[in-house]
């Protein structure tokens, strides 16, 4: 996913794709289009796939030609004003991670957050004490302020999917619970917060034991599965690993319904919701 797209957010794609759909309606091609622009047919497919940013006076000049009214092209361009402002999550941008940058406005579109997780508690489900002992581990190269800061990013995510009522779907490995991160508080902390999450009706959580078969994602680093509700925005997931604050990004509709599978057959492996409930009680 190239970084000029990753300013783009879920209303840009969404705006950029009704200006095609205007486009088309109207019977005009990109060509066309291009030509009351005066600009070339590539521009106005960059701008249709969000691949550029979306220029006020282009978009007026794109609507009028596609027979838009006024009251149509000012709406039009209170949507593009509204979608121009900074993400929530702009103040932490310096602490983020590029592939977070990416995928921070398809969070905000997620209906449903799939995550398979082999050794750690997942991220979403972290507290801030153990997903700061995480940081402490996995990231020396961060300074003491930025590991709190990004705790706090941590915080501010839950708290958003919460409002948006995205469900968290997560399977992790029991040798989480076993293995200290941080403090012999911390990992309190966490196995009771993790009780209580299992507990919501917006979280399904299920624990592969240490002693359970060896299953499709075995060996696997952490994969999240984004599932998304806007038709305009695809399915995107993410592979971690490799070096620290690094993973692989992708929207194929190939990858991600193979990682659906994944994720399906490591579900059907692990323990049920309420017996993982037991194993952190």
């Amino acid at each position: 996913m190239a970084r000029e797209r990753s300013g783009r957010t879920v209303a840009h794609l969404v705006l950029a794709t009704r200006l095609k759909t205007l486009r088309e309606a109207a019977g005009l091609s990109r060509g066309e289009a291009a030509k009351a622009l005066g600009a070339h047919a590539a521009t106005v497919r960059r701008i249709e796939l969000a691949e550029t940013s979306l220029d006020e006076g282009q978009v007026n000049t794109l609507l009028t030609a596609y027979g838009a009214g006024a009251g149509e092209i000012e709406e039009f361009l209170g949507q593009l004003a509204k979608a121009n402002l900074p993400g929530w999550w702009h103040k932490w941008r310096a602490v983020m991670d590029s592939w977070q940058l990416d995928l921070m406005s398809v969070e905000s579109a997620a209906r449903i957050i799939r995550v398979w997780e082999p050794a750690l508690v997942p991220a979403l489900l972290r507290t801030p004490a153990y997903a700061r002992a995480v940081d402490d581990i996995h990231r020396p190269d961060l300074s003491s302020a930025d590991k709190d800061r990004r705790a706090e990013l941590l915080v501010a995510r839950q708290e958003r999917l919460r409002e948006q009522s995205t469900r968290i779907w997560a399977v992790m490995s029991a040798l989480a619970l076993q293995a200290p991160v941080g403090s012999e508080r911390v990992m309190t902390e966490q196995r009771q917060a993790l009780l209580a999450a299992a507990e919501r009706p917006d979280v399904t959580l299920q624990i592969h034991p240490l002693d359970g078969p060896v299953h499709v994602m075995s060996g696997m680093p952490t994969v999240t599965l984004y599932r998304v509700d806007v038709p305009e925005i695809p399915d995107h997931v993410v592979r971690e690993g490799g070096l620290p604050g690094t993973a692989e990004v992708s929207c194929s509709l190939h990858m991600v319904t193979a990682y659906h599978v994944l994720l399906d057959h490591a579900c059907v492996i692990a323990l049920h919701p309420d017996k993982s409930k037991e194993v952190l009680a």
